[in-house]
């Protein structure tokens, strides 16, 4: 009589490759994960692109007379476009192993290489859409400054402050920090995580994260002594445009993928009442653009400038008055054709990755 010996299943080794993967993670645990059932269903594809609702906004009346306003609700899209996985062949000796001795020499180096690829992936996109900077490029963090300036820009923003703020730094930042942090009074289990296993754990209205994958921005080639825009409504900042013209840059100069930059006079507002800050509004390139042989160049940006209505993000209160400078380097991303890392401080639901079965 033959022998029958008890197999992995696929089942048993999906079920423990998620929560090896799952544990391996460390900045995806702590950002808005989606689960959409729509894919993988015979007859209910959609294409691979997901549209995630906006919140609404509204303008405020005075007095008693009503003033109606029409609810139209906006949408981005967001498209399921990265497919990672990590193939091997097993043996029939390795399939008859137990599910602990398999997931200790086969899972768990897998599913580590490819938690390592997704993260990298997640923080190098996502680092490149957010438009608010605060430190000097170049600077590695080393005090509680830096983690406090970026809680004020959250704020400013009006971040629900729920517990679901976080700071991710590297290694590098973080023993800098941790450093710069020895003489202070902190709870005592702040303390021992400090000492004891050399990071900070709640600090500044944040919960602080280390991770090796911090990504690196690189400049382009532009130069930050001459461009110029011109905020007159409809020529170099167009309200509901999500571009932003620039002139007398160098011939052929580039701004790319990930750049942050202000424009002079331009002022960011707050999300609700719209009543302007006194610091610059920063806009993020959203994509590589190069200027024409006579320094024209016309760059896509987050946030779109909007200047009036429920949807305002920007505040130009001299308008028109002249040509109004463009600082690149200068409260933006720094030197030309420079690279530098780029620490996050975020709310959990700012960033999301989406996950969907593909396959019925």
């Amino acid at each position: 009589m033959a022998n029958v010996l008890k197999t992995l299943q696929a089942g048993d080794i999906t079920k423990k490759a998620l929560a090896i993967l799952h544990n391996k993670l460390v900045f995806i645990r702590t950002i808005n994960r989606e689960y959409d059932d729509r894919f993988g269903k015979v007859g209910a594809m959609n294409g691979g692109t997901l549209q995630i609702r906006n919140p609404n906004q509204f303008t405020v009346r005075t007095g008693a007379v009503m003033d109606t306003q029409d609810v139209t609700e906006t949408t981005q899209a967001l498209v399921v476009a990265t497919l990672k996985g990590i193939d091997v062949n097993f043996t029939s000796e390795e399939l008859t192993l137990s599910l602990d001795d398999f997931g200790d020499r086969v899972l768990t180096p897998m599913m580590a290489r490819l938690a390592a690829d997704i993260e990298s992936d997640a923080i190098a996109g996502m680092t490149k859409q957010v438009y608010n900077l605060v430190g000097t490029p170049g600077t590695t963090p080393a005090t509680l400054l830096t983690a406090l300036n970026a809680r004020v820009k959250l704020s400013k923003g009006l971040c629900p402050s729920d517990g679901e703020r976080y700071l991710l730094y590297d290694s590098q930042a973080m023993a800098s920090t941790v450093d710069a942090l020895k003489g202070l009074f902190q709870s005592a289990s702040e303390i021992d995580k400090q000492y004891k296993q050399g990071y900070v754990g709640m600090a500044a209205g944040l919960k602080w994260q280390e991770s090796e994958m911090i990504s690196s921005v690189t400049n382009g080639t532009r130069d930050d002594t001459t461009p110029v825009c011109d905020t007159t409504e409809g020529q170099g900042i167009t309200s509901g445009t999500a571009t932003i013209a620039i002139t007398a840059e160098d011939a052929s100069v580039t701004i790319k993928n990930g750049e942050v930059f202000t424009v002079a006079g331009v002022f960011a507002v707050n999300p609700e009442t719209k009543t302007a800050y006194s610091h610059l509004q920063q806009f993020v390139a959203t994509a590589d653009a190069t200027a024409s042989g006579a320094g024209a160049v016309t760059v896509s940006v987050s946030p779109t400038p909007i200047t009036s209505g429920a949807r305002q993000t920007v505040s130009i209160p001299s308008a028109g008055t002249g040509k109004a400078v463009v600082h690149v380097a200068a409260g933006g991303s720094g030197a030309a054709s420079t690279g530098y890392p780029q620490y996050l401080a975020y709310y959990r639901d700012a960033l999301t990755i989406v996950t969907a079965d593909l396959f019925q």
